[in-house]
C-alpha cells in the first residue's frame, strides 16, 4: 500500500509518520501494492482530526474520519474504522462467490458486489430545480431542516449541492465535466 501523509495546522513528525505506517501495515495483507491511501492530520483547537481515504481498484473508496483529544488515539480509531470496512467488503465478495459457485478467487480490491444486505433506495423524490445562488441554497436548506440541498447554480447553470459539514460550516459540490 502506498501511503500519502499530510497535515493541516500541524507539523507531521517522524514519530507520527511511523505510527501511521505501523498501523496501516495491518491493512497491507488485504491489498496489493497498487492500492493508495491518503491520510490527513489536522488540529482545530483541542481536537485532533484524522481523515483516511483508501482508493481500491475498481473505483471502490474506503474512508474513515475520527476526532479525539489525542492524535495517536485518532489514528488508531480511524485505522480500526477502515479495517471494519475492508472486512465488510471482503465478506460481501466471499458471499457472492459462494452464491455464484465461483471456483477461482478474486482479489477483493478488484470487484464490487451487490448484496441483498446493501442499502436500498426505498423512495424517490422529484422536484423542480430553480436557479439560485449558493447562499440562497444554504438558506433554503436551513429552512427545510436538511443536511444537504440540490439546486441549479444561477451563475454556471450547473446542478450543485450544498451541505452542512461536521464543523458547522457549509460545503458546495460542483460537477466537473
Amino acid at each position: 500500500m502506498r501511503l500519502t501523509i499530510s497535515g493541516k495546522n500541524i507539523d507531521v513528525t517522524n514519530a507520527l509518520k511511523e505510527h501511521i505506517q505501523k498501523k496501516f501495515t495491518k491493512l497491507d495483507r488485504h491489498f496489493d501494492d497498487s492500492v493508495e491511501a491518503q491520510v490527513t492530520l489536522s488540529v482545530i483547537k483541542d481536537s485532533h482530526n484524522v481523515e483516511a481515504t483508501v482508493f481500491l481498484n475498481g473505483g471502490i473508496l474506503l474512508r474513515g474520519e475520527e476526532s479525539t483529544g489525542d492524535m495517536y488515539a485518532s489514528i488508531d480509531e480511524v485505522v480500526e474504522k477502515v479495517e471494519r470496512q475492508v472486512k465488510k467488503h471482503k465478506t460481501r465478495i466471499n458471499r457472492k462467490l459462494r452464491q455464484t459457485g465461483g471456483d477461482h478467487l478474486l482479489k477483493e480490491t478488484e470487484s464490487s458486489v451487490e448484496e441483498s444486505d446493501d442499502p436500498k433506495i426505498v423512495k424517490t423524490k422529484r422536484f423542480a430545480i430553480k436557479p439560485m445562488s449558493p447562499e440562497e441554497a444554504v438558506l433554503q436548506m436551513e429552512l427545510i431542516g436538511h443536511d444537504f440541498f440540490v439546486f441549479r447554480n444561477a451563475e454556471t447553470e450547473e446542478v450543485n449541492v450544498v451541505y452542512k459539514r461536521k464543523d458547522g460550516d457549509y460545503g458546495q459540490i460542483e460537477p466537473e465535466v
